[in-house]
């Protein structure tokens, strides 16, 4: 069995790496990463790290041109600022937060679902993506939910002869729950980026830099990462 790790660079796909490597070892498993035109490239630059840092093969897939139409605060010509709150207090004001990027995980699992087979000659392949309880809350992220994940999981299968299967290991888990995990499975949680700003340091006031920052203070844990300010 192989196994593609849809990598953002960041806690949750991180840690799923690191059970999906753990399980397969590093000759079986692959890290992609997606450039969907996003504001910065930390992300991109953090998953490659991350995988030389497990010595494995990573992938960057270019999707930009597909979202290039959307005006998302995540977007590199966006004209959104970032919200500086948690995803409770934005989803108070909005039915849609700014940082939701048009079915991007529909698409992201559609294409990295096509590429597994082609690299893979068509072996069966199970696909981790790190989509959370965190990110599901309140809808925050809708295709983060588990209803979406298992219904387009459903579909991914079917129409790969049942070869693709889609492994979200915490789609019943918080952040910190995962970074437990990740700590027990000695994760480079300081490679990873989570921050919606491109600075030189995690801006720690956006709502990815909030839940980070709870979720290794609740397992009593040093952030080996730094922050503005």
């Amino acid at each position: 069995m192989k196994a593609l790790v849809l990598s953002s660079g960041g806690i949750d796909s991180t840690t799923c790496l690191a059970l999906a490597i753990k399980k397969y070892g590093v000759n079986n498993v692959i890290s992609v990463s997606i450039d969907y035109g996003q504001k910065h490239n930390k992300e991109l630059i953090c998953a490659e790290e991350i995988g030389r840092f497990y010595r494995i093969k990573h992938i960057t897939l270019n999707l930009k041109e597909i979202f290039k139409y959307s005006n998302n605060a995540l977007m590199q010509d966006s004209t959104k600022e970032i919200p500086k709150d948690s995803y409770a207090e934005q989803l108070r004001k909005t039915e849609i937060v700014d940082t939701y990027v048009p079915f991007r995980n529909g698409l992201f699992l559609s294409a990295i679902s096509s590429l597994a087979l082609a690299i893979n000659n068509n072996e069966k392949t199970e696909i981790y993506i790190g989509v959370h309880l965190d990110d599901a809350a309140g809808r925050a992220y809708a295709d983060c939910t588990k209803e979406f994940i298992e219904t387009i999981s459903k579909a991914i299968n079917l129409g790969t002869y049942e070869k693709i299967k889609i492994i979200t290991p915490f789609v019943y888990s918080n952040k910190a729950e995962i970074v437990k995990v990740g700590l027990n499975l000695k994760a480079p949680y300081h490679l990873t980026w989570s921050c919606y700003q491109g600075g030189e340091k995690q801006c720690g006031e956006c709502a990815t830099c909030i839940d980070r920052k709870n979720a290794f203070k609740i397992n009593e844990a040093i952030d080996p990462v730094e922050y503005e300010g």
